[in-house]
């Protein structure tokens, strides 16, 4: 049997607390090499954090932002900007015993459903050097071009529901 997979809007007092542990489970092992101790890399990731959650309050006002659960515990959480023209996959971060589970490709699959049903294409941005670059790839998303900086990719999965 499957393993229950549900999101809801953040809203408690406890998501900050939760959705930052989620962020810093993602950025600790690229940190390790720097041989911090673990106050620095904790006032880092926490700086980070932050600007991380006020760059996308400001530049998608409108996004959902949702905490991820796995048979009610939670477990990651996920940002999604939906606009006339796409569906955009702003975050999606699984704390590491979900990771590799296929919690993260369901999430993915309900998008594509709604985009598919909406006629609207999926897009995101990876790291260009980044091995998630694959998870996407396997998704049926395809690199479009780097961004200006070169570090990220965008990526895009077309509507695949023809026009009427």
């Amino acid at each position: 049997m499957g393993r229950a997979i549900s999101t809801r809007p953040e809203r408690t007092a406890g998501d900050g607390d939760f959705l930052r542990a989620v962020y810093a489970s993602t950025r600790r092992p690229e940190l390790a090499s720097l041989h911090w101790s673990a106050a620095e890399e904790d006032a880092f990731i926490g700086a980070q954090f932050e600007a991380q959650a006020r760059h996308y309050r400001s530049a998608f006002p409108d996004a959902s932002q949702s905490v991820v659960y796995v048979d009610g515990e939670p477990a990651g959480r996920l940002i999604v900007d939906r606009c006339d023209d796409e569906i955009r996959i702003l975050d999606i971060a699984l704390l590491p015993q979900f990771q590799n589970a296929g919690v993260g490709r369901e999430l993915i699959r309900r998008l594509l459903d709604e985009a598919d049903t909406v006629r609207l294409p999926v897009r995101c941005h990876v790291l260009a050097d980044n091995r998630a670059r694959r998870f996407w790839e396997r998704a049926g998303f395809t690199a479009q071009e780097p961004d200006s900086d070169g570090v990220y990719l965008s990526m895009e999965r077309p509507c695949r529901t023809p026009q009427r």
